[in-house]
């Protein structure tokens, strides 16, 4: 029993890994949407945004992983 609560927690840990990833990229979403169509920022401007923010958050939580592995 203990193998298979094991191996659940692998697959749920390869598809949720870092909720804070996820609450980060959706609250950059929301962001620069709202700055698009409330602050009339230019499409382009707001995908180059979302891009860099996305690498951003993405590098972070890399980051954010290795030390807690490396520990």
């Amino acid at each position: 029993m203990k193998v298979l609560r094991l191996i659940l927690k692998e697959l749920v840990g390869m598809f949720i890994d870092d909720g804070s990833l996820a609450t980060l990229a959706l609250v950059l979403i929301v962001a620069i949407t709202a700055a698009v169509k409330l602050l009339a920022l230019p499409p382009l401007a707001g995908g180059i945004l979302l891009l860099a923010g996305c690498l951003a958050i993405l590098l972070y939580s890399v980051r954010r992983a290795a030390r807690r592995s490396g520990q």
